[in-house]
C-alpha cells in the first residue's frame, strides 16, 4: 500500500495540488480543526441532543421523587437551558450550544417528535368509551370546554391592546386564548388516575371520558381555529374547513377498515414485522402531511391517524412499544427544550407583567377547576368527586405547551404572552397532586370505607408483592404456609405494581387480567383466598412500602432484586441499570449513615422497601419453593427471637418441622429464645429440635424446604463467606421489626 501511494504521489504532476500552509505549528492547526469540528451542525445537533436528554431526565427523575408527574421536570428542563437561566447567567455556554442558527434543526427534529407523540395519544384514546358516555360526563365535559374558552375570551379583550401583536385580529387572538384555557392534558391526567389506583372507579370513568371528549374537541376547535387565522376570515377558510371535513371522512370510512384487516392479521409482536410497521409509518408521516397541506397543522393528522387504528389491544401495545421509546425519550425532550429557549422569563421585568400572570393563572384555574367542578356537582355528584375532577381537568402539562408554540409560531402570541401562558401550564400542572392530596385529607373515607376497614383490623394480613407471575406464585405459596389454618382470621394481599409510563388507558384492564391469572389459579390449588391489588405506579420502590404500611399489614413478603446495582443514579436518570452509587445511599454516605462502598447483599430496590416500611420486611429468594414442611433457622444472636415466632406460625399452620441451628454454640445464653422453643415443645414436641452447628451439613441442607434467617444474621453470614450459603434451599430473610 505505501508503494501505491508513492507511486500515485508522480500522477499528481500538473493537477495543481495545493498544499496547505500554516505559520501555527502541528498542535495550533489540531486545535483550529478541532475548533471547527465542535462547530459543525452535526456535532452541535448531537451535543444539544445529549445536552437535553440528560437535563429532560435528571428533572424529570426529581419531579417524580417529590410526586410530580414528570412531563413537569421535562418542561422545566427546557426553561433552565433556555434564556431565562443558562442564557442570562452564562449567556457564552448558551451561545456555544444553542446558537441561534442551529435551533431550525432542532425545531425540525421536535416537530418530528410531537407528530409520534400526538400520534400515540390518539392511539391512548379509548373511542369505545365515547360511545356510550355518561349524561354526567357529557355535561361535565361540555363544561369544561365552554366555561374556560368564554372566560378565555373574556381574558383576550382586556389584554389585547398592550400583548396582542400588531397586525393580528381580535377575533384570532381571543380564540387562541380561549382554547389554550380549554386544553386538559390527557396523558398526565390519564396516569394521575392510574398511580393514585380510581381508574376502576366510576369517578375514575367520567374523569377519562371527560377529558377524552376535551381532547378530541379542543384538538377539533384549534384545527379550525389554525384554518381560520391562516385564511384570514372565517368565510374564506370555509374550503380549508370542507377539505378537513372530506379528510377525516376518508380516514374513517376508508383507511380505518383497512388498517383493521391489516391489524388484525398482525397482532403480535412476533408478525408485526418490519414491512408492517413501515405501512403505519406511511399512514402516519401521509396523515400529517395532509392536514399540514390542508392548513390545520400536521400534529391534528398524526392524532387522527392514532384514533383510527386498530382497536385491538395487542397490536396497539406492540406497536405503540416501536413508536414510544423514540418519540418520548429522544425527539420530544427537544421540544420541551426548544419551547425553553423561547420562553424568557425575564421579559415579565415589572409588577404589572406580574400582576397580568397571575390574572391569566387564575383565569385558567377559574375556567377549568371550577367549571368543570360545578358541572359535577350540578349533575349530582358529591363534593369530594367534584372537586376532584375539578383539579384533574385543571391538569395542562404537555398539550398546553404544543397549543401556546403553535399560536407563537402563527405569530398570534408574543413572546411575553407566551411566557406567561407558560408559567400557567406550569403552575396549573404542579398544583394537580398536592390539591388531590388537601382532597382526600379534607373529606374523610365514607361509613361503609370505615367499617370495611374495621372489620378487616383483627385478621393476620399478609401482603405478597410480585414483579412476574412465578416469583408471585412462590411468593403465595409461602404465605399460605403461614396462615394456611387461620380460616376467616387471616388474610392475604397479592400487589402487582408497574411503571405508569408503560401503562395504557385503553389496556389497563386487560393487563392486570394477565397478571393475576397465574396468581388466581395458584390460589385455587392451595384453596386459599386471595385479595388483588393492582396499581400503575410513578415510583414502584416508595409506593410498596407506603401501600404496606397504609395497609396496616403484619407482613410485607417480596422477591430478592437480580442485581445490587438496581436503581443508580443514571439507571433512574436515564431508564437503564449501571453501577453508579444511588443518590439516596449518596445522600447516606453524605451524612455518614454508612460508608461509600458498603457491600450489601440486596439491590437497591430492597434496600429501598426495607428502609420504608414500618411492617416486617420478608424477602424471599425461590428455589422452586413448593412447600414449607423441612424448615431450619440458624440463630446467630438472641436478637433472632422473633424468627421463632415465625417458626411456630409454620408449625401451627403447615405442620412443619423446624430444626434450630445452634450457629455460635451460645444459645444456652439466649433466655428468651430458649424459653420460646421449650413451649413449643410443650404443644407439638416433635415439632422443633436443636442442633450444633456441625450438623448442617450438605446432607442436611439437601432435606430442607426453607431457611429462615434474619437480616443482620444474613449479612453476617455474606460478609464471613459461610460455605452453606451456596447450598441453601429457598430462604426468608426477615426484619425484626414485629
Amino acid at each position: 500500500m505505501y508503494c501505491i501511494v508513492q507511486a500515485g504521489s508522480v500522477l499528481e504532476l500538473g493537477r495543481h495540488i495545493v498544499q496547505p500552509t500554516s505559520d501555527k505549528g502541528s498542535w495550533g492547526e489540531f486545535v483550529q480543526t478541532f475548533s471547527q469540528n465542535i462547530k459543525h451542525p452535526l456535532a452541535l445537533l448531537l451535543a444539544q441532543i445529549v445536552t437535553i436528554i440528560f437535563a429532560a431526565r435528571l428533572f424529570g427523575w426529581v419531579c417524580k421523587k417529590i410526586g410530580q408527574p414528570s412531563v413537569v421536570g421535562e418542561i422545566i428542563a427546557g426553561i433552565v437551558l433556555g434564556p431565562s437561566l443558562l442564557g442570562m447567567y452564562f449567556p457564552h455556554v448558551s451561545h456555544a450550544l444553542f446558537p441561534i442558527e442551529s435551533l431550525g434543526n432542532l425545531q425540525l427534529l421536535s416537530q418530528i417528535g410531537l407528530i409520534l407523540f400526538m400520534f400515540t395519544i390518539g392511539m391512548e384514546l379509548d373511542t369505545k368509551v365515547l360511545k356510550n358516555k355518561a349524561h354526567d360526563a357529557v355535561v361535565i365535559s361540555h363544561a369544561s370546554i365552554i366555561i374556560p374558552f368564554g372566560l378565555g375570551m373574556g381574558l383576550a379583550y382586556y389584554i389585547y391592546t398592550t400583548f396582542a401583536p400588531m397586525g393580528v385580529k381580535f377575533s384570532s387572538f381571543a380564540m387562541f386564548l380561549g382554547v389554550a384555557m380549554s386544553i386538559t392534558a390527557f396523558p398526565v391526567l390519564a396516569r394521575i388516575i392510574q398511580e393514585r389506583n380510581i381508574h376502576k372507579t366510576k369517578l375514575g370513568t367520567i374523569v377519562i371520558t371527560c377529558a377524552a371528549a376535551d381532547d378530541i374537541t379542543g384538538w377539533v376547535l384549534l384545527a379550525s381555529i389554525i384554518a381560520i387565522v391562516k385564511a384570514g376570515s372565517f368565510v374564506s377558510s370555509i374550503h380549508t374547513i370542507l377539505l378537513a371535513l372530506a379528510y377525516v371522512f376518508l380516514m374513517i370510512k376508508v383507511v380505518r377498515p383497512f388498517l383493521r384487516r391489516v391489524g388484525d392479521l398482525h397482532s403480535t409482536k412476533e408478525s408485526l414485522n418490519k414491512s408492517i410497521v413501515g405501512l403505519f409509518f406511511i399512514v402516519i408521516i401521509l396523515s400529517s402531511y395532509a392536514t399540514e397541506v390542508i392548513g390545520i397543522h400536521a400534529l391534528f393528522g398524526a392524532f387522527m391517524a392514532g384514533a383510527i387504528m386498530p382497536d385491538n389491544p395487542k397490536f396497539r401495545n406492540a406497536f405503540t412499544e416501536k413508536v414510544e421509546d423514540i418519540a418520548l425519550v429522544l425527539l420530544l425532550p427537544l421540544f420541551f427544550v426548544y419551547t425553553g429557549l423561547r420562553t424568557e422569563i425575564g421579559l415579565i421585568n415589572d409588577v404589572y407583567l406580574w400582576k397580568i400572570t397571575g390574572l391569566i393563572i387564575l383565569v385558567a384555574i377559574s375556567g377549568k377547576f371550577f367549571g368543570s367542578a360545578l358541572a359535577a356537582k350540578f349533575v349530582g355528584q358529591n363534593w369530594r368527586d367534584s372537586l376532584t375532577i375539578g383539579v384533574l381537568m385543571n391538569t395542562r402539562g404537555l398539550m398546553e405547551l404544543i397549543v401556546l408554540n403553535i399560536g407563537y409560531d402563527l405569530g398570534v402570541l408574543n413572546p411575553q404572552i407566551f411566557t406567561m401562558m407558560i408559567i400557567m401550564a406550569l403552575i396549573t400542572t404542579f398544583i394537580t397532586g398536592p390539591l388531590l392530596s388537601l382532597i382526600n385529607k379534607i373529606f374523610k373515607p365514607d361509613k361503609e370505607e370505615y367499617q370495611q376497614a374495621m372489620s378487616n383490623f383483627s385478621k393476620y394480613k399478609v401482603l405478597i408483592s410480585f414483579g412476574n407471575a412465578d416469583r408471585g406464585k412462590s411468593l403465595l405459596r409461602l404465605a399460605n404456609s403461614l396462615v394456611k389454618k387461620l380460616n376467616g382470621n387471616a388474610q392475604i394481599t397479592a400487589m402487582h405494581l408497574s411503571s405508569s409510563n408503560e401503562m395504557k388507558p385503553y389496556n389497563i384492564e386487560d393487563y392486570e387480567n394477565e397478571v393475576f391469572a397465574p396468581i388466581i389459579e395458584e390460589s385455587k390449588n392451595l384453596n386459599q383466598k386471595v385479595l388483588t391489588l393492582f396499581k400503575p405506579s410513578n415510583n414502584i420502590d416508595d409506593d410498596i412500602a407506603e401501600l404496606a404500611n397504609k395497609g396496616d399489614y403484619d407482613l410485607l413478603l417480596i422477591g430478592v432484586g437480580q442485581s445490587i446495582y438496581e436503581g443508580s443514579l443514571l439507571g433512574k436518570i436515564l431508564g437503564f441499570t449501571t453501577k453508579i452509587i444511588n443518590p439516596d445511599r449518596l445522600i447516606n454516605q453524605m451524612t455518614g449513615k454508612e460508608s461509600l462502598f458498603e457491600n450489601s447483599p440486596f439491590d437497591e430496590r430492597t434496600r429501598t422497601i426495607i428502609s420504608n416500611a414500618t411492617i416486617p420486611v420478608g424477602i424471599f429468594v425461590d428455589k422452586s419453593f413448593v412447600k414449607a414442611d423441612s424448615v431450619f433457622i440458624p440463630i446467630l444472636d438472641k436478637n433472632d427471637v422473633f424468627l421463632i415466632r415465625y417458626a411456630q406460625k409454620l408449625i401451627n399452620n403447615s405442620g412443619a418441622q423446624i430444626s434450630v441451628i445452634d450457629v455460635n454454640n451460645q444459645l444456652n445464653k439466649f433466655t428468651e429464645i430458649k424459653e420460646l422453643i421449650r413451649n413449643i415443645e410443650q404443644i407439638a414436641p416433635s415439632h422443633i429440635s436443636v442442633y450444633p452447628y456441625s450438623f448442617m451439613d450438605s446432607n442436611f441442607l439437601k432435606q430442607q424446604d426453607l431457611m429462615l434467617i434474619s437480616i443482620d444474621c444474613w449479612k453476617k453470614a455474606i460478609d464471613n463467606k459461610r460455605p452453606w450459603l451456596t447450598k441453601i434451599p429457598s430462604t426468608l430473610i426477615l426484619n425484626a421489626k414485629i
